[in-house]
């Protein structure tokens, strides 16, 4: 596929991050006391999580059951996939059906950083990638615009101001790679298409077009001398060309979801949590459209969050590191079949509203205390 010449700034823009973060010990007994806004019924409530299936997703899980009673079923996929084929079970198993979605990333307070996590339980404490299916995607196109960033030259001659590009840049017949978006970089000639000011043995110089002069402005180009474009390789000025598997597979849905604002993803600062931002918001697009059309939940009451999760790397004598949970949106759907959707800014508000206690949170200690001193039952085996 290629990556559509569609700006995807304005649409990571809406995904905000400022006043709308909850740490989960504070969400999910929010998330409860909304659902019994809703009328959802204390003890009949199924919760449902679909989550990456790493373990740093267990703190979450285990504050799921502490609040709604109930170990979630699983609706995750790993890449923070929505497994809708399995809407139906989950219907089938409870009364008031709660899904809670969400891509994750990691974060390292000590300096600041999205996309790396801290495994406690390897050897020497190793530090990986936070999402390592995301981080696998990704692999490809990071390769690609690393190469492109550091073989696109930007120079003078005699005031004029030159790009310089790699003749593996410039072949249109690839199969698959970045691919720049030419009209945009180069001079166009009068009577149409390119004209190089010089030739070299792997590579062709051409006069810069008045678009990217203004859009990196003239000061981007060396007094002496080239210098290789870098971080001023813009995403506006390129896009991919990649085949992408159109099965069910995880990584062909996670890669399907990422593509289109792949240059804004590889461009970003952190990469992985802009991927994990942009797989989130298509993620709930998707299931969205699933839910309206899925007979299981039809006449129940249905919430379907989604949203991202950072987890925070741990220090050495965490067992459970803190996760805190940042809504995109939410579907409700009363029993009645009539829905909605509630945009960020107003899922945050609802979520806000709510009271940080529940009052029919479980002790799971004390649960599971009352499983041990029940007696034992007898399991009668066919013989």
């Amino acid at each position: 596929m290629y990556s559509a010449n569609i700006n995807f700034k304005d649409a990571f823009g809406d995904f905000s991050f400022k006043n709308t973060t909850f740490p989960y010990h504070d969400f999910v007994p929010r998330l409860y006391n909304f659902c019994r806004s809703l009328d959802f019924e204390p003890g009949k409530i199924l919760p449902s999580r679909a989550f990456c299936s790493d373990e740093n997703q267990g703190y979450p899980n285990l504050l799921i059951a502490k609040n709604f009673g109930s170990f979630p079923f699983n609706h995750g996929m790993v890449g923070g996939i929505v497994d809708t084929d399995r809407h139906g079970p989950h219907a089938e198993h409870g009364k008031d059906m709660v899904i809670i979605h969400a891509s994750h990333v990691g974060y390292d307070p000590e300096n600041g950083s999205f996309g790396n996590y801290h495994r406690r339980h390897t050897e020497h404490f190793e530090t990986t990638a936070s999402c390592g299916k995301i981080d696998a995607v990704l692999e490809w196109y990071l390769a690609q615009y690393a190469f492109a960033k550091e073989n696109i030259f930007l120079h003078r001659h005699d005031n004029e101001l030159l790009v310089s590009i790699d003749n593996q840049l410039l072949n249109e017949n690839m199969i698959e790679g970045l691919f720049l978006h030419l009209d945009r970089i180069l001079e166009v000639e009068s009577q149409g298409g390119f004209r190089p000011w010089r030739a070299y043995s792997t590579s062709k110089c051409y006069a810069a077009s008045s678009e990217l002069r203004q859009l990196l402005g003239e000061t981007a180009w060396p007094e002496n001398g080239r210098q290789p474009i870098g971080e001023k390789l813009l995403p506006e000025l390129f896009g991919f060309k990649r085949h992408i598997s159109g099965d069910a597979e995880p990584h062909g849905l996670l890669e399907e979801n990422l593509a289109p604002p792949m240059p804004w993803i590889v461009s970003s600062k952190f990469p992985l949590l802009t991927a994990a931002q942009a797989n989130t918001q298509a993620e709930f697009d998707r299931t969205y459209r699933t839910l309206l059309n899925s007979r299981g939940y039809i006449g129940k009451r249905v919430v379907f969050i989604s949203g991202l999760n950072i987890d925070i790397s741990p220090h050495k004598s965490q067992s459970f590191p803190p996760t805190t949970f940042v809504p995109w949106a939410a579907f409700v759907q009363k029993i009645n079949g009539h829905n909605t959707v509630l945009e960020q800014k107003d899922i945050v508000n609802r979520l806000l509203e709510q009271n940080e206690d529940n009052p029919d949170e479980f002790n799971l200690e004390n649960t599971i205390q009352q499983r041990k001193d029940t007696q034992e039952i007898s399991i009668k085996f066919p013989t």
